[in-house]
């Protein structure tokens, strides 16, 4: 699995998971509607990786010998 995906993957799940925990009802301890700016993070560091090119995830995935699709 290429660099680009699991990133995508990771990002798409942990948004998921963020509006999850803000919207339960109070079922369990993690519920609370602060968990909303950790998905305006993620959605932050999308858009500017689209812009710089530069993504700390991307970076840690080839510290740790992942492949990215192009080969670099």
């Amino acid at each position: 699995m290429s660099i680009e995906r699991i990133v995508r993957i990771i990002a798409g799940g942990f948004i998921m998971l963020s509006l999850l925990l803000a919207q339960l009802d109070g079922t369990i301890n993690l519920s609370h509607p602060s968990w909303l700016w950790f998905t305006l993070f993620v959605g932050f560091n999308l858009f500017q990786s689209g812009w710089t090119r530069f993504c700390p995830l991307d970076s840690i995935l080839k510290k740790f010998g992942v492949q990215s699709s192009c080969g670099l």
